[in-house]
This record gives structure tokens, C-alpha cells and sequence, in this order.
């Protein structure tokens, strides 16, 4: 049912205009009225590229130059199954036998093993806690498996996640590899506008012919005006800070370091798992950090 509406007087018109006439009047006055005014908020803004260099001698290396398991002072494990947000079939432990150290030599190796429901046992090296870093040259030495089903990563995370969960607080890849497409090595950032969730992420990638065969140098370069990743000293990669926030750059927050070899998983399993190369192994000569001078 519709409510009727009582008629709308001029006399009661009036009175109201002149009780609120002061308080419009008091509404409308230009800002230049206000004895503390407050300042415009400042409009982000692109930094410059102000070509920062590197400092020589690394704040933090592992040279792998001892023999045993990883260098407890360095290096933690990420552990379990599950998955990893990707569908990976391998299960992680600490022991020697999927990472070790010999011969000047990091080895990560995935084998055909049950652990825990899972087919395949391997390991995920990280420095979180041992090694964070804002910004730097990060420099890692490395020769890749072979084989469908492999995907091998060396990689960083955001140690405190200021900005969210994944993929708001970042990840930057310094290389990955899948084994079915054998020796195309791939440099990728990810951030909440640019990730592989949305097919939006920032990458490059480069045909190494003897990436599986022959050391090579995986490196990146990170400063407050770009991330640039090379691959033997040759520029592959580069992702400019565009100056509009966390969205684009959350690369403001410390980072860690991530050595690991997946198997299967949605990329790395995407043509299926041969059953038949195991073991496989992601050999490391050395990693090295240097500090950016400010």
C-alpha cells in the first residue's frame, strides 16, 4: 500500500530555509577557509634508475666447498607433500640422500621412492632465516636435470609477506626449467597484477643447449628501479618498477633464497612423468650474494 504524503506548506518551507540557512552557509566555505588545511596526497611516482653498482665480495655465499649435508648455518628445508600449490607429486625431506654436498658440489636429487603416499622423495633448500636480503646481485651456478617430469627451480620468496599471501608480497624466479621442453631456461617475477594464476606473469626465457649438460651462471639483479635477470652474464630478462605500489612492485620487503627440484606438478607435469630417469639431480657449484651500494 501505497503512504500518502501530508501537503508540503511555504510557511514551514521558510522556517526551515532560515534555521539551516547558517549551516549551509558554514558547509559551503572553500578550503582556503580551513586554518590547518591538509596537504594533497602525493601521487606515486617511478623511481630513477640511478645505475647502482654491486659491491665485490659477497655479504653471503655458500661455495660448497665441505662435504655432508648443506651448511646448517645457511640452509633450512621446506618439508612434506602435498602438493605445494601446484599439484607436485615429490614428498621433501632433509635427508642426505635427496641433498648433499661433495666434491665442491651442491647436489639436489628427486628419486622414484615411496614417502608418505607420495612417489617421489626430494628436497627444497632455503635460506629464510639464515639469509634475507633487500636487493642485491644474487648469483647462483648450476647445471639442470633432464626428463618429462622435472622442474627444477632456483628462486625467491618474501621472508615476512608485508603485503599478503601469494601472489601479493611477490616471488621472483631466477630460473626454472621443465624437462620436456629440454634446455629453454625461463626468468619470471610474479606479483598480485602480473602471475601465472591470471597469465599476466613478467618472464623471458633463453635456449641454453647444454643447460643440462654444462655449469651455467643464473643471475639476477635487483635494485628499487628494476629487477634484470641474465643467464651467463647476457641480459634475458628485465621488470621496471612502474611506481604505482604493491600491486605491480612488491619487491620493497626482504626476500630469501629457494634451490629445489619438483616433480610433476601443473607446468613441470604438464606432459605427464617418465617413470624411467630417476634419479635426477640439480647440481649447484656455488651461490653468492653481494650487496647493492646504496
Amino acid at each position: 500500500m501505497a503512504r500518502t504524503q501530508a501537503p508540503f506548506t511555504p510557511r514551514i518551507t521558510y522556517f526551515l530555509a532560515f534555521l539551516f540557512l547558517p549551516l549551509l552557509h558554514s558547509s559551503c566555505g572553500s578550503k582556503s577557509d580551513d586554518p590547518n588545511p591538509l596537504p594533497p596526497a602525493p601521487r606515486p611516482q617511478a623511481p630513477q634508475d640511478k645505475n647502482w653498482s654491486f659491491e665485490t665480495t659477497p655479504v653471503w655465499a655458500d661455495e660448497f666447498d665441505y662435504t655432508g649435508k648443506p651448511d646448517a648455518a645457511k640452509w633450512g628445508y621446506d618439508l612434506g607433500g602435498g602438493g605445494w600449490g601446484n599439484n607436485e607429486l615429490q614428498y621433501y625431506t632433509d635427508k642426505a640422500s635427496n641433498a648433499s654436498v661433495a666434491d665442491g658440489t651442491l647436489t639436489i636429487t628427486a628419486r622414484k621412492e615411496e614417502m608418505e603416499n607420495r612417489s617421489y622423495t626430494s628436497a627444497r633448500l632455503v635460506t629464510k632465516g639464515r639469509g634475507d636480503f633487500l636487493y642485491g646481485r644474487f648469483e647462483i651456478k648450476a647445471k639442470l636435470p633432464t626428463g618429462r617430469g622435472t622442474w627444477p627451480a632456483i628462486w625467491m620468496l618474501p621472508t615476512d609477506w608485508k603485503y599478503g599471501d601469494w601472489p601479493k608480497s611477490g616471488e621472483i624466479d631466477i630460473m626454472e626449467h621443465v624437462g620436456y621442453d629440454q634446455n629453454k631456461v625461463h626468468i619470471t617475477v610474479h606479483t598480485e597484477a602480473y602471475n601465472h594464476s591470471k597469465g599476466t606473469q613478467k618472464g623471458n626465457s633463453k635456449v641454453i643447449e647444454t643447460a643440462s649438460t654444462d655449469f651455467h651462471l643464473y643471475r639476477v639483479d635487483w635494485t628499487p628501479y628494476a629487477i634484470r635477470g641474465y643467464i651467463d652474464n647476457q641480459k634475458v630478462f628485465e621488470f621496471i618498477n612502474d611506481g604505482k605500489g604493491a600491486a605491480t612492485w612488491p619487491f620493497d620487503k626482504r626476500f630469501h633464497l629457494l634451490l629445489n627440484l619438483a616433480i610433476g606438478g601443473n607446468w613441470g607435469g604438464a606432459e605427464g612423468v617418465d617413470p624411467d630417469i630417476f634419479p635426477q639431480a640439480m647440481e649447484v657449484d656455488y651461490v653468492r650474494v653481494y650487496k647493492m651500494i646504496e
